[in-house]
């Protein structure tokens, strides 16, 4: 019996009257196509997504200092909000520096093993995105509905306990799509058309049956997502109740403004996750362009939402920054 590896593909095989009949093969590395073979696209991609990506850096990790700095913003909203931006800045940090990798060196490969554990931090981080935005609009929902008792609901062991379950909800989520995916045994080919290792997109190259994999895909997602959804319907249900009741038109107006940004972000997540996961398992030709878009634009998009919106935090950041000036003119 003779053991071989060629393009990532383990080989095991025979020699029958001096012919080699292989018996036997196991796939231990994948290549990732990316989003084109052409090289001036690939450039393209390439400087879009760095530019994208340095920005997420830049802007996340400024609401996260100036939050942190800035005592008056030491409430339940702004240390959801803060985690919030370490929650992306994470989830664009798991795909996009293989990707840029990728787009300068086409075609280098990338091991089962490492392939998987981007799927379960792909999972891990967007999942606790999920309850993290649900946990947001509860926020709401308190802040709106009890004013008064805002401050004594939602009080800092309260609130870290919250946090702490929207990552062990990411976790057991996490659990339930890497780990089926990582049961099923890949013969070859090892080509997989994404950028980054994807449920799906690795689900098609299995020479076993998928059909335990996709099942809890489904399940699981599907708890995932319409569990949050449902937080999040019944708490702005509430919301839109108590906005209503309110007399004066400038009541109306600051309470709503608190929660446009947190919509708007919400409509962006969960847009996209719907149509990929919630349709039948047959692979579009938009799935790339939607994983860029809740991977990607997502995360760089909401420093803005939030800050362009929130005058709280703008003024906080304009401070810090003369802050910044003022400590280099020393």
């Amino acid at each position: 019996m003779e053991e071989y590896e060629e393009d990532g593909i383990f080989f095991k095989a025979n020699k029958v009257k001096g012919m080699t009949v292989r018996n036997d093969t196991r796939v231990t590395q994948f290549i990732l196509l990316g989003l084109s073979s052409n090289p001036d696209l690939r450039m393209v991609f390439f400087v879009m997504f760095l530019v994208m990506y340095l920005l997420t850096i830049a802007g996340n990790l400024l609401i996260m200092i100036t939050i942190y700095i800035d005592y008056q913003l030491h409430t339940p909203m702004y240390f959801f909000l803060s985690n919030l931006s370490f929650i992306d800045l994470s989830y664009s940090t798991v795909t996009v520096p293989r990707a840029l990798v990728n787009f300068l060196l086409p075609n280098i490969a990338i091991s089962f093993r490492d392939c998987i554990t981007q799927l379960f931090f792909l999972h891990f981080i967007g999942g606790a995105e999920c309850f993290h935005l649900s946990l947001m609009a509860y926020d709401r929902y308190v802040a709106i509905c009890n004013p008064l008792r805002y401050t004594t609901i939602m009080n800092r062991r309260v609130c870290l306990l919250l946090l702490m379950s929207t990552w062990v909800g990411g976790f057991i989520h996490a659990f339930g799509e890497a780990f089926p995916i990582a049961q099923l045994s890949f013969c070859g080919p090892n080509e997989i058309n994404h950028f980054f290792c994807d449920g799906n997109s690795l689900s098609v190259l299995s020479c076993s049956s998928t059909i335990n994999s996709e099942i809890a895909d489904r399940v699981d997602t599907g708890i995932l997502v319409i569990g949050c959804f449902l937080v999040l319907l019944i708490s702005y249900g509430y919301i839109i109740v108590a906005i209503l009741k309110i007399r004066s038109a400038e009541g109306k107006q600051k309470a709503f403004s608190t929660c446009a940004s947190h919509l708007l972000v919400v409509s962006l997540f969960f847009g996209p996750i719907f149509f990929l996961y919630m349709r039948p398992p047959v692979t579009f030709i938009v799935d790339k362009p939607l994983a860029i878009f809740y991977t990607i634009i997502t995360p760089f998009l909401n420093p803005f939402i939030y800050t362009l919106r929130n005058e709280k935090a703008r003024k906080a950041m304009k401070k810090l920054g003369g802050w910044k000036l003022s400590s280099l003119n020393k």
